[in-house]
């Protein structure tokens, strides 16, 4: 069955990153501003609850998974070498929620980069307003 594309926000394109644990999210979106990577897609079943909601477990895994993105964006950009980044913290509040059908998204500030460390902050929201703050840190590898 082919997952309708409407409701994606302007600016978005195809993921440039696959990966086998993102796959089951497809279609997943992404857009390159010059401080971050963002992205997004239109909730559908595989990633609700049985209500019909954003589930939670897949809100931190799309802020792990664009927070993790974006510090490698800016460490690549500040010219530092590394082999890749490991999630040593998350935290994850949630402050709203999403229904299938609506276009969710992450916005992401990089605290700190560093030769050991990446810090950030992530906020996803969907049109209505933000549905989840997440907090990371990543070791540099």
């Amino acid at each position: 069955m082919a997952l309708p594309t409407d409701g994606v926000e302007s600016g978005f394109v195809p993921h440039f990153r696959k990966s086998k644990f993102t796959d089951p999210w497809e279609p997943l979106y992404s857009r390159l501003d010059d401080s971050q990577i963002r992205l997004g897609v239109v909730l559908h079943d595989v990633h609700c609850n049985s209500r019909g909601l954003v589930h939670g477990a897949f809100l931190a895994a799309i802020a792990d998974n664009a927070i993790g993105l974006c510090c490698g964006h800016v460490l690549k950009q500040k010219g530092f070498e590394y082999g890749g980044l490991v999630t040593t913290n998350l935290s994850i509040d949630y402050v709203g929620m999403a229904k299938v059908g609506q276009w969710i998204s992450t916005d992401i500030e990089v605290v700190k980069t560093g030769k050991t460390l990446c810090v950030a902050n992530c906020i996803i929201s969907s049109s209505k307003g933000p549905i989840a703050r997440a907090n990371a840190t990543f070791q540099v590898v």
